[in-house]
């Protein structure tokens, strides 16, 4: 950010790729150092869902029941 934002000297730098440090500029341009946070993995906590989200949670874990409960009664 103080070298005139160059993209390329700061990926051979740090050895990652142009994209990678475009990427990451864009997302502090936008969130700060917040957008900087790796959220993978990461789940929202159930008082911060909407209606939508905490159904689709649901489906997501009765799918996965019924497939063990299915893989249970061909083993």
């Amino acid at each position: 950010m103080d070298h005139d934002r160059n993209y390329k000297e700061t990926a051979a730098k740090y050895s990652c790729s142009y994209s990678q440090v475009y990427s990451w500029v864009r997302k502090y341009d936008r969130q700060g150092t917040d957008g900087l946070n790796d959220n993978r993995g990461h789940r929202k906590a159930e008082e911060d869902l909407t209606d939508m989200e905490r159904l689709e949670r649901e489906n997501r874990r009765l799918k996965e029941e019924l497939r063990r409960k299915e893989i249970e009664v061909i083993f």
